[in-house]
């Protein structure tokens, strides 16, 4: 008998292990978790329930956070999956709780429902935990209002005091980053601000150049020779209470080569009335580009020979006289850093062989050097080469032919 209980027992035991009851349960999280974030930033964090394949009707999230460190500044239901709210969602930013209190009739199965998105303000460095209270609950959908919610998990955030800005950066030598110098000796000088204990720079041609956070000194002001020509920039970081801060990129541009060589190009058109001269010239620039032109036109029979101011000027430049004589041209071009190249040429000016010559014949109003313009249309030397033989070959034949009838009406006689 005794055997046969022993038997019982250990049956029902092992029934109980094998075949356990399922417990309802839930849990309610946060999204992120954790994080880093500076102060006088913003972030998000968004509450979420699972509640593991139990039907609830009913939620109560509750949550402490520390008011010293974090502000909230949106609370927002968003896209929350709870319909009715029995207590409308509120938060205390000097006593650091939030509560929120609502119902799904009809009740829902969920294993990653939003309750809400609330965003806060790093107000102070530090660490902060976001904590659900004890007072939470998930209750489940029994009509008994069972609360099923057994596990919680917070978050916790790591609030850094912002590195600071990079230092006020000028240069006395370079002052405008926007123009071109011919200066290849930058120098740099930068504010020293109250807590600032070392320096670290950096002087290349990167544009996202960044010092490599090795101090330099506490100096505030550098210097830099014989720079190649191009684009420069000078980084610089400052360590204030221990950090390295922020950036600061000034760019600089140096361009000490004048413009490429080049040779000016004269062109004299003989006209009915005289000369026209036109002076041609071009040249580029390998950094700054060509700013302007200028010329300056020496007449070489005057001697002492006079200097005449330089004008800027375009290409093509007609001389604006006429008078016979030979000239000296000079051209410069001058590129944007102020450097200057120059080149020259010389001409002869021809003396006008007829005057008024439009009220003689005005059908022919000019003779170019590459033709006859007649009435605004000009006709090539080679084509006016071909009209004349033309004209040469018609009137041969019309003579031959007058030549050819007078013989044979001379045979009749």
């Amino acid at each position: 008998m005794k055997r046969l209980i022993l038997l019982l027992v250990i049956l029902i035991f092992s029934f109980s292990v094998t075949f356990p009851v399922k417990a309802e349960s839930s849990s309610l999280y946060l999204f992120p978790s954790s994080g880093s974030f500076l102060v006088g930033s913003t972030f998000t964090v968004s509450i979420f329930l699972n509640t593991e394949g139990s039907e609830i009707n009913v939620v109560w999230a509750d949550l402490k956070f520390p008011p010293e460190i974090l502000q909230i500044t949106s609370p927002t239901t968003g896209s929350s999956f709870i319909s009715e709210w029995i207590i409308p969602p509120n938060y205390s930013n000097e006593r650091g709780i939030i509560s929120f209190r609502g119902g799904v009739p009809g009740g829902i199965i969920t294993s990653a429902g939003l309750v809400s998105s609330i965003t806060f303000r790093a107000v102070s460095s530090g660490k902060a935990r976001i904590e659900f209270s004890e007072e939470s609950k998930v209750l489940l959908n029994d009509g008994k209002g069972t609360d099923i919610l057994v596990d919680t998990r917070g978050g916790e955030y790591q609030i850094l005091i912002p590195p600071p800005e990079g230092p006020k950066v000028f240069s006395p030598t370079h002052p405008n980053s926007n123009i071109w110098y011919s200066d290849s000796s930058p120098s740099f000088s930068w504010e020293k601000e109250k807590g600032v204990t070392n320096f670290s720079w950096s002087f290349d041609q990167n544009p996202q150049g960044r010092p490599d956070g090795i101090s330099e000194g506490d100096k505030t002001l550098v210097s830099f020779s014989e720079v190649k020509d191009g684009i420069w920039y000078f980084h610089i970081r400052q360590k204030k209470e221990g950090i390295w801060g922020k950036t600061t990129n000034v760019p600089i541009r140096i361009d000490t080569a004048p413009p490429n060589d080049f040779s000016p190009r004269v062109e004299t058109y003989s006209r009915l009335v005289g000369y026209q001269t036109m002076v041609y010239f071009e040249t580029k620039d390998n950094f700054s580009g060509v700013d302007h032109y200028e010329i300056n036109i020496i007449d070489l029979s005057v001697f002492p020979s006079t200097q005449s101011f330089f004008a800027e000027v375009t290409s093509p430049y007609k001389v604006p006289f006429q008078e016979a004589g030979k000239y000296n041209v000079i051209i410069r071009a001058i590129d944007r850093a102020g450097n200057i190249r120059e080149s020259e040429t010389r001409f002869r000016s021809m003396t006008p062989l007829i005057t008024h010559i439009e009220l003689m014949t005005p059908l022919i109003t000019h003779i170019e050097g590459k033709g006859l313009e007649i009435r605004g249309v000009l006709f090539s030397w080679w084509l006016i080469g071909i009209l004349i033989f033309i004209f040469i070959f018609v009137i041969g034949i019309i003579i031959w032919q007058l030549v050819k009838k007078y013989t044979a009406k001379h045979r009749e006689y």
